[in-house]
């Protein structure tokens, strides 16, 4: 140990060491180490306790938060931490029991439709995608159900592995399922599914509120016989109603995103098929499992070529800068995405940004309108009829529209960190410079909301920054 380095002290918590030094005690001389903690508390610890320190070891080089001592915030830390860690272990022990118990469809090697699609991609893959196509196939082959993360940045082609790994198992006879958090993004993956499939005999079906019951019941019992092969949708998919005939591979985008009902149901089905799931920033859990080997994981960290890191401004709401970032998007013939999470006081807001901006189209989007509405505004958004989309955290997961690149998010500090990071990445997706604005109201914050966003100033920027904010997040809140 060097003088000045963070140590963990079993019974105290984190603090500084300082160095040794020598106290005199009852007429004999000890040596003694000594331990700096939050407040300029110092512990002495005769050096043979010694063994009860070691080296703090974080995922970052940023220092920890010093403990206090004689407080009792160290013993509620390690307490969590031992509930955590027996729950999560609880529920890996049955789950992987059950996946070794079952056995798994080995899907057969590649076909020639298979190098036909792959020979369509319009782009160059990168090295990571490439590595990370050919260790789910692997995993694919065998005869052990497949649970791998894809971590990648957005826009560096999650999407393209799934869609392979979805032909793939449809080559085989068997139905894929793609679950995802949004309608809006239903939609986006089910029109690029029926774009690149286009040419072979694919039958890919979207279940989501943009469908009118009538569709849903029809494509429910093609499913159910077998004439669906890939079904897109939100989470209308882990309905009781929903029955396949023969289910080879679940795909999941932002697992996170799902809510602890929905979970169980996955957690069923992670027993019979394969599952692939993806993610800019894995939660806390997912990647400590990932990270231990419990969960295999790849990594997509090389962005596509011509990609520009993303200019990132946190700060307290400003009306002119707002307005000055607007008027820089439009007067480049951009548009701008406006996040607003309150659909109470949106129209409120939508009032505000008309008299701050009158020269800009703006309409509104978020998950309460009619499916009707909804979709009329978004693709009126993407044909270029609208300057500025006000609107809720719908748009945060994987949405594609290459000229919106300004994005404007009110109270930051309200956001989880891979929240700030998802909405970050709807911008930048093109050749062009992009902006991201994270405003916060003046006022209290709390220390973990202030850790956040200087988390995402520092590294919100950086191409492919997406695995270290997950590390980060795991730093900050645990593992779960």
């Amino acid at each position: 140990l060097e003088p000045g380095e963070y140590v963990l002290h079993i019974e105290h918590g984190i603090g500084i060491f300082r160095g040794l030094t020598t106290l005199h005690s009852d007429g004999s001389e000890r040596e003694y180490l000594v331990i700096q903690y939050a407040g300029e508390d110092r512990l002495y610890v005769p050096i043979h306790q010694a063994d009860r320190i070691s080296r703090y070891v974080g995922t970052e080089d940023r220092p920890p938060r010093l403990h206090q001592l004689g407080t009792a915030e160290w013993d509620r830390v390690k307490r969590q931490a031992k509930r955590a860690v027996e729950q999560v272990a609880r529920e890996l022990l049955d789950l992987y029991a059950a996946r070794e118990l079952v056995p798994g469809h080995a899907f057969s090697p590649d076909t020639d439709w298979q190098h036909e699609l792959e020979a369509a991609f319009p782009y160059i893959e990168t090295e990571d995608q490439l590595r990370a196509i050919e260790a789910v196939k692997r995993d694919m082959e065998r005869p052990r159900p497949m649970d791998r993360l894809i971590c990648g940045d957005a826009g560096y082609g999650k999407t393209e592995v799934a869609l392979r790994a979805a032909f793939k198992a449809v080559m085989d006879g068997k139905q894929v399922a793609f679950l995802v958090p949004t309608t809006v993004l239903a939609q986006q993956h089910y029109n690029t599914f029926r774009e690149r499939l286009a040419p072979f005999p694919v039958e890919v079906e979207m279940l989501s509120r943009f469908r009118s019951h009538r569709e849903q019941r029809e494509i429910l019992e093609r499913l159910e016989a077998g004439q669906v092969d890939i079904v897109i949708g939100t989470h209308r998919l882990l309905s009781p109603d929903v029955r396949f005939k023969d289910l080879g591979l679940l795909i999941i985008d932002e697992e996170q995103r799902f809510g602890v009902t929905h979970k169980e149901r996955l957690k069923r089905m992670r027993t019979q098929v394969d599952v692939l799931t993806m993610t800019a920033t894995p939660i806390p859990r997912t990647l400590y499992m990932a990270l231990t080997g419990v969960r295999e994981i790849s990594t997509i960290e090389t962005p596509p070529e011509e990609r520009l890191p993303v200019t990132v401004h946190v700060g307290e709401y400003d009306p002119n800068v707002v307005r000055h970032a607007i008027l820089r998007e439009l007067e480049r013939g951009g548009q701008v995405f406006y996040v607003h999470n309150r659909v109470q006081t949106i129209a409120t807001v939508k009032r505000r940004l008309e008299r701050l901006v009158p020269e800009a189209r703006i309409a509104i989007a978020h998950g309460q309108m009619r499916e009707a509405e909804l979709e009329r505004v978004m693709l009126r958004f993407v044909a270029g009829e609208i300057d500025l989309l006000l609107t809720t955290t719908i748009i945060e997961s994987g949405l594609d529209i290459p000229n919106a690149n300004t994005i404007i998010v009110e109270d930051a500090d309200r956001f989880g960190l891979a929240q700030l990071y998802q909405l970050r990445g709807r911008v930048g997706r093109g050749a062009m410079r992009a902006y991201a604005y994270f405003f916060y109201r003046r006022g209290r914050m709390t220390e973990e909301a202030r850790q956040r966003l200087e988390t995402i100033r520092e590294t919100g920027g950086k191409l492919g920054a997406g695995f270290n904010i997950a590390m980060r997040d795991l730093e900050i809140r645990g593992a779960g």
